[in-house]
């Protein structure tokens, strides 16, 4: 099974940006859906923007206009560029297939965005 890993997490004040990335063990990209998922503290992980196989992109409505999904199927990496950062954006984002999560998750990277 593929095995993923997220990076680009930090801390950043509130209208600064970061862009996550996730490489993948195989080339699922290119062939599936894929999603970046973003857990808060004791909750279950919500839906942040996904981009199916004919490369739709989908966005939740929290981040719509503020973050952009990309892939690259010849590199196996999902990237997520988040700007105009809010501090309800805080949490560990992982990446995973869309529409269902199929693959192990793997550790996450850390946003926490505050003054």
């Amino acid at each position: 099974q593929a095995q993923l890993v997220e990076s680009g997490g930090g801390l950043v004040q509130p209208g600064k940006s970061l862009r996550l990335s996730c490489a993948a063990s195989e080339s699922i990209f290119r062939s599936s859906g894929v999603a970046w998922y973003r857990q808060i503290s004791g909750k279950q992980r919500d839906l942040v923007a996904s981009i199916d196989r004919l490369g739709l992109k989908r966005y939740g409505d929290s981040v719509k206009g503020r973050f952009a999904i990309s892939r690259d199927g010849t590199k196996n990496t999902l990237d997520l560029q988040m700007d105009s950062l809010k501090p309800e954006d805080t949490g560990v984002y992982y990446c995973n297939t869309w529409p269902t999560a199929e693959l192990d998750w793997g550790q996450g990277t850390q946003v926490t965005v505050s003054p």
